[in-house]
């Protein structure tokens, strides 16, 4: 530990500091612990793996310096710590910088003392100091939400295909498509793809060339996080699309596919049974060589996927999504943001060259939006006042599952009766966030 590496004095013996290199095996032997599946006898060596691949190995976006540690002093023990994982995400388009926290996680002995509100209050602050207007994170119910989060965006979940129900090669048929592992010749196919796949969610992870030979030689073998990455191609060479896989079921019986995306003008009917054949093919092997089931295979992307739209016959078992939990710290640098998207959403609705002013209350704060001739000529925060006009009202930080397209203005009217809107701002806000699934891979 050097001095400089020193953030707070968190008393009782307690300091926050930033990770070092001399920090990774033990932040490798912490999380392998902290976060180790609770069904497990051990350590998770998957863990342990994911944590020296960010901090101990070249990582695109992060090193030890974004870990936090909370050590103690009287034992020289890391009793607390998390990271932050810098990248890049697209709403509709429109680029804007992520900051996702992992591997939180704090000793039992230690809990209820603050430190991952410490820790989080650091991160938060680098994140902003790197212009990053969103942040990101997964993790355990409604825990985030005290950190200023909200679940708004689909997470995981997905539709299944049982093993008995993928069509069956007839005794004259050959497969028209084969399965490979990709390599690095392949990034440029891979990247250009997945861009054109990307384009049917809101929200996506960008993923450039750098992210792409990460993901294909940077990851270490055993680490929880590592894909097995696939090329689908013709019989004769020519590769038309791609596949993000587990190599084994989990413990349930299902084999996850994570992304499977195919390149423009390729058929969906006629690529999807050799893939769905080639994934039974993993998961038979798998079972037979842990000895563990395999049912199904789940492709995490949900219902309005095109392959589970093509076959709903095929793939029929629906499992429903968790969801990412979302922070916007400065709401009208966002909305500025990803302004050209709510102004081309205008200019296509019932309300084109729209003028007028909506205040939207959350209750504690709020906002002012004002619009002129369809261009979004200003957002500025604003505290509700006895007396103020309110157009629109959302508890909380509910706004932020229609901003992110998670739920429409009536699901959440529904589902909570204290958010309301008039009659013109039901139009207006129902132009500009339209319900829009999204599923994000993020940099991991």
């Amino acid at each position: 530990m050097t001095g400089e590496s020193v953030l707070r004095d968190l008393g009782e013996g307690l300091i926050l500091r930033r990770g070092e290199a001399s920090d990774v095996d033990a932040l490798a032997s912490f999380n392998s612990i902290i976060h180790q599946d609770p069904r497990a006898t051990g350590p998770s060596p998957g863990i342990a793996a994911w944590t020296r691949d960010l901090a101990g190995r070249p990582h695109p976006t992060t090193g030890p310096s974004d870990f936090t540690v909370v050590e103690d002093t009287r034992t020289g023990q890391i009793v607390s710590a998390l990271c932050l994982i810098s990248q890049t995400w697209s709403y509709a388009g429109v680029t804007f910088g992520v900051g996702r926290p992992e591997l939180v996680g704090t000793r039992p002995e230690y809990r209820r003392r603050g430190l991952i509100r410490a820790q989080f209050a650091e991160i938060h602050r680098w994140s902003a100091e790197r212009g990053e207007l969103v942040q990101a994170i997964t993790g355990i119910p409604n825990y985030y939400r005290q950190f200023g989060y909200e679940m708004a965006l689909n997470l995981d979940g997905g539709i299944a295909a049982y093993s008995a129900d993928i069509p069956k090669l007839r005794p004259d048929e050959t497969e028209g498509y084969l399965v490979r592992v990709a390599g690095e010749a392949d990034i440029p196919f891979l990247s250009a793809t997945y861009q054109h796949g990307a384009a049917r969610d809101l929200v996506a992870a960008v993923r450039d060339e750098t992210i792409w030979r990460y993901e294909l030689l940077g990851r270490s073998e055993a680490s929880v996080m590592r894909w097995k990455i696939a090329i689908v191609q013709e019989v004769a060479g020519r590769p038309v699309g791609m596949l993000f896989h587990e190599s084994a079921p989990w413990d349930n019986g299902l084999l996850g596919l994570g992304l499977y995306e195919l390149a423009p003008g390729v058929s969906w009917l006629a690529v999807t049974p050799s893939v769905l054949r080639y994934l039974r093919g993993v998961g038979e092997a798998a079972a037979a060589r842990t000895r563990k089931p395999f049912s199904a295979i789940l492709l995490r992307a949900g219902a309005e996927h095109p392959a589970a739209r093509v076959f709903p016959d095929v793939l029929t078992r629906v499992y429903h999504p968790y969801a990412w939990y979302v922070r916007v710290a400065d709401l009208p640098a966002f909305l500025h943001r990803i302004a050209p998207v709510l102004e081309s959403r205008l200019a296509a609705s019932l309300l084109p060259g729209y003028s007028g002013e909506l205040r939207l209350n959350f209750y504690r704060e709020g906002l002012r939006l004002d619009f002129d001739h369809g261009r979004l000529a200003a957002v500025e925060s604003e505290r509700p006042r006895d007396g103020t006009r309110v157009d629109a009202a959302f508890p909380g930080l509910t706004f932020l599952q229609v901003l992110f397209g998670h739920r429409s203005l009536a699901e959440l009217r529904q589902a909570f009766p204290d958010c309301h809107y008039n009659r013109e701002a039901g139009a207006v806000l129902g132009a500009l966030f339209p319900k829009n699934a999204s599923f994000v891979t993020p940099i991991a």
